[in-house]
């Protein structure tokens, strides 16, 4: 029977070898079967060499069946007959028993198909007789005819490599079935192969320098100083000021805490945010910064002392450029902040020569590293009919760039004109008792009294608005925030008004005894206030509510002060103790004892200094900034040009 035998006969051969194996037996000349069915199969040419034997290609091809089993799928259009007609599918099993693969309902050799159960790239290969054709399932190889020139060896080898390729695209099938992206199990750890060179690349070289510049702006300043050690350029770009300029104002100032529109710069304490010009050491400023805040967390400061009032001096206010001082000698001394020299006198002295000072003893705690004394006792009052002047104690004031009003016990206040060398304009009288507190911003002033009630009046002319009451005992302090004011009594009760209406909207009492004085955040949100209770409490202003309670004095709480741009407030008490409080967490910052010889009746700061003032009629100076190296390059244009004014203030 020649190699083009019926397929029937070809079907029925296959079929009977995968049935009935044993039928099949070897011997020294090939595969013979003992029932006739070699006779069905396709026999080699008759030029076949004789002493030719296969035998060992018989193994190779019958062992490969046992590792592999074709599954029949529905082939494809002739037109697109390749070997992808037959999906070769593969048991979790290594091996594949025989008779699983033939009782496989996959695997059907004389199924009703009506198409070849040989594969597309099988009829394919069987055009060239050049080739060896595998078989589907356990049937052996159509030969070609000519078997003289090692094409045995070639089909055996082009089999295996079918089967590699087939066994490659399954398990990469698998892999991407079985995987478990959720939990990670089938994943594959491998070790990393170490990089023997790491790439580097310089942002400098990649960028623009603007934009390197710009991106190293957000950087904290410790990361911008060890980003100057990279390199030169590094270095260069690094310490630009437009990048220290970001960083500094991003450490050192708070946009929830701007000053108001209806205030000025006078009227809150300095920020040390430098001058505003376009070229400065941003740099060099930060690093004041930084010294300065870390002498006040360790409480190293210097006390300087001005002498020269001749009584008990019971308010301050102070600038970059300019300390003024009320004193109950009648007088208000104008001093300036960097020489500590007298340079004003305003009103005429009760008395021709000062009272005895005590001597500094006592001091617990923290003390100033240094001293320094400026006495300027025999200066002359500035010119000027005594009558216009104050006739009693000058128990408070308040400035701006353009006026001063102060307070007194004889129950005026008088209105100063600063530009026209602080001469007094006008003298207002709305109270029936001394004049204890006076603020005021661009359009109202408000004032409070021993005589119960808060008074509004216009800035302008000095008219009355509105006389506020309520209060049932003496109004020790008060201060204004816009269309708001807040009012501090003896009678244990602080109270918040609309200066507009006159309306008291809400009030914020005392545990125990009277309240001595407030002071009012910036925002209008937060009350401070002190009193005879000897402790210091912050109430919300929206809703009423005690926020905390700082403690720590011994004595009354005579004076507030709130620095809302670095989060400090400063109180003075009758203990002779100068505090500050963090308004955040409501913990002390500082405490000095024993640095004036009295009662401390009011305290000021701002960024790098404190100023009280007592009984004993000593301004004392605690300066955080003393020697510092540059403290100069913190304070505000205003102020340094404000300088030679002040230089020409003399007597």
């Amino acid at each position: 029977m020649n190699s083009h035998a019926p397929a029937v006969g070809r079907d029925q051969c296959l079929l009977a070898r995968v049935r009935e194996p044993d039928a099949f037996v070897e011997d020294a000349s090939g595969v013979s079967d003992k029932h006739g069915y070699d006779e069905l199969l396709p026999q080699p040419p008759s030029t076949r060499k004789s002493r030719a034997s296969f035998s060992g290609f018989g193994h190779v091809v019958r062992a490969f069946p046992k590792r592999i089993a074709f599954h029949r799928k529905t082939p494809k259009p002739a037109d697109h007959a390749c070997y992808d007609d037959y999906t070769i599918d593969f048991p979790e099993i290594a091996l594949v028993d025989e008779k699983s693969v033939m009782n496989s309902p996959a695997w059907d050799p004389v199924g009703p198909h009506t198409h070849s159960r040989t594969p597309g790239w099988l009829r394919r290969c069987q055009d060239f007789h050049s080739s060896p054709i595998p078989v589907v399932g356990f049937a052996p190889p159509t030969f070609p005819d000519d078997l003289s020139s090692g094409t045995a060896a070639r089909a055996a080898a082009a089999e295996q490599n079918e089967m590699f390729r087939c066994l490659r695209k399954l398990h990469a099938n698998e892999r991407c079935v079985r995987r478990d992206s959720e939990s990670g199990i089938g994943i594959e750890v491998r070790p990393l192969r170490r990089v023997s060179t790491v790439p580097r690349i310089d942002p400098f070289d990649a960028l623009p320098r603007e934009l390197f510049t710009h991106i190293l702006s957000y950087l904290d300043a410790q990361s911008l100083i060890h980003s100057e050690l990279v390199s030169r350029r590094w270095h260069s770009v690094a310490s630009d000021d437009l990048v220290w300029k970001r960083v500094f104002f991003k450490d050192f100032s708070s946009q929830s805490h701007r000053v108001p529109e209806n205030l000025t710069k006078f009227q809150v304490c300095g920020q040390g945010l430098g001058s505003g010009e376009a070229e400065q050491d941003w740099k060099r400023m930060w690093r004041t910064r930084k010294a300065l805040d870390q002498r006040w967390f360790d409480s190293h400061a210097a006390a300087i002392y001005l002498e020269g009032h001749y009584d008990s001096v019971y308010c301050v206010q102070f600038d970059e450029d300019k300390i003024v001082t009320g004193s109950r000698d009648r007088t208000i001394r104008i001093w300036d902040a960097r020489t500590y020299k007298c340079i004003k006198v305003l009103g005429m002295p009760s008395r021709n020569h000062p009272i005895s000072l005590p001597a500094l003893t006592g001091r617990n705690g923290h003390r100033p590293f240094t001293t320094v004394s400026s006495q300027q006792f025999k200066l002359e009052p500035y010119g000027g009919r005594p009558d216009i002047y104050h006739v009693g104690s000058i128990l408070c004031l308040q400035y701006d760039d353009e006026l001063m009003i102060t307070g007194s016990s004889d129950f005026t206040c008088i209105m100063w004109d600063i530009q026209a060398s602080w001469k007094p304009i006008r003298r207002v009288r709305h109270h029936t008792a001394g004049v204890l507190d006076v603020c005021f911003d661009k359009k109202h002033v408000v004032s409070c009294s021993k005589d119960t009630t808060v008074c509004v009046w216009d800035r302008q002319n000095g008219d009355l608005i509105h006389r506020l009451l309520g209060h049932r005992g003496p109004v020790n302090a008060v201060q204004l925030r816009g269309n708001l004011a807040v009012s501090a009594s003896g009678d244990g009760v602080a109270k918040l008004w609309n200066i507009i209406c006159g309306n008291c909207i809400k009030e914020f009492p005392s545990k125990d005894r009277g309240m001595a004085c407030v002071e009012f955040s910036l925002d209008s949100l937060t009350i401070f206030a002190g009193g005879n209770d000897q402790v210091i409490y912050q109430f919300d202003a929206s809703t009423g509510e005690l926020v905390r309670e700082m403690s720590g004095h011994s004595g009354l709480v005579r004076s507030l002060h709130l620095d809302s741009a670095n989060g400090r407030l400063v109180s003075g008490s009758y203990d002779h103790t100068v505090r500050a409080y963090d308004i955040h967490t409501g913990e002390a910052i500082i405490q000095l004892t024993g640095w004036t010889a009295s009662w401390i009746l009011s305290a000021k700061l701002d960024y790098r200094r404190i100023i009280a003032t007592s009984q004993d009629s000593r301004i004392v100076i605690i300066d955080f900034g003393f020697n510092l190296p540059g403290t100069d390059l913190l304070e505000h244009r205003r102020a340094r040009n404000s300088s030679s004014m002040i230089a020409g203030m003399g007597c």
